[in-house]
C-alpha cells in the first residue's frame, strides 16, 4: 500500500472515530525540537493532514501537543533520551498497549522503523511505520514480542484465567 493509500484509509478511520482535526504544523515542529529528530514523512503527514492523533490501532496514537504526548513523550525527551541506554535516541513511544508495553517509532529512519518496548527492554519489530499501520487497519496488528513469544509471567501465561492474559 502506498503512503497516499494509507493516508486515505487512516482519514476514513479518523472520521469514523470522530478523531480531532489535523495538528498545527507548529505542534509538530515543537515535538521535533523536543525529540531532536524530524518526524518520519508518513507520520508527519498523518498528524498534519489527517488528525492530531486517533489514527492507528484501537483508540489510536496520542495527539502531538497534549495529554499522553506530553506525559509519555515530550517530558522524558526534555531531559534527553532514555538514561538507561535501553532505548536509542530518536526511538519514540507511539502507541501504548498498556502494562508498560509500547510500540515505538524510529525518527532516525525516514520510513519510521518500528520498535517494541516492554518492561524496559527494547527491540526492533522488523517492519516500517507504514506496514504497522496497514496491519492495524486490517485488524491484524498485535504487540510484537521478540521472536513472537511473550515472556513467561503471571500476565503472559498461555493458560492464564480470562482477563489476565495479554492480547
Amino acid at each position: 500500500m502506498t503512503d497516499d493509500e494509507i493516508i486515505d484509509v487512516c482519514r476514513r478511520i479518523a472520521q469514523e472515530r470522530q478523531a480531532p482535526p489535523p495538528a498545527p504544523p507548529e505542534a509538530v515542529a515543537e515535538a521535533e525540537r523536543v525529540i531532536g529528530f524530524a518526524f518520519p514523512a508518513l507520520l508527519r503527514r498523518l498528524y498534519t493532514e489527517v488528525s492530531n492523533g486517533g489514527f492507528g490501532p484501537i483508540d489510536g496514537v496520542p495527539p502531538v501537543d497534549v495529554g499522553s504526548w506530553q506525559e509519555h513523550i515530550a517530558v522524558p525527551y526534555e531531559n534527553g533520551p532514555d538514561p538507561s541506554g535501553r532505548i536509542p535516541a530518536g526511538v519514540v513511544p507511539l502507541y501504548d498497549w498498556g502494562c508498560t508495553m509500547w510500540s515505538m517509532i524510529d525518527f532516525r529512519d525516514p520510513d519510521g522503523a518500528m520498535w517494541s518496548n516492554a518492561d524496559g527492554d527494547c527491540w526492533r519489530q522488523g517492519i516500517t511505520f507504514g506496514q504497522w499501520l496497514v496491519a492495524a487497519t486490517d485488524g491484524k496488528l498485535r504487540f510484537a514480542w521478540p521472536d513472537g513469544v511473550p515472556p513467561e509471567s503471571e500476565w503472559h501465561r498461555p493458560n492464564a484465567p480470562a482477563g489476565q492474559q495479554e492480547s
